[in-house]
């Protein structure tokens, strides 16, 4: 008897960076330094940019585990009353996260 894959199994995982390590370091390290890294703006395709830059920050995820919002470090926040202003509360499910912005 034959079991089905579990439908976890099937969709993308998020990114880790122990993963973006082995990618960068063996699957693409033979890519031209030239190789352009482009962002999809969401998970159809829809919609391309290329990667701009990034940031170390903290990412709590929304009820769907999909989509989230991106909160500042807690060094950030000590060091910058306009930042602490803004975000008074972070959520206990924030995570250490490195966030990635496309060019718009």
């Amino acid at each position: 008897m034959s079991t089905s894959p579990d439908p976890e199994t099937k969709r993308d995982q998020p990114l880790t960076l122990a993963l973006l390590r082995r990618l960068v370091g063996y699957e693409w390290a033979r890519l031209p330094g030239s190789t352009l890294v482009v962002l999809s703006a969401d998970a159809e395709g829809n919609g391309y940019s290329p990667f701009s830059t990034c940031a170390r920050a903290r990412y709590a995820p929304e009820y769907d585990g999909l989509h989230g919002e991106v909160y500042p470090l807690e060094s950030e926040l000590a060091n910058d009353p306009e930042l602490r202003r803004l975000f008074p509360q972070i959520p206990d499910n924030a995570v250490a996260a490195l966030v990635f912005y496309p060019l718009d």
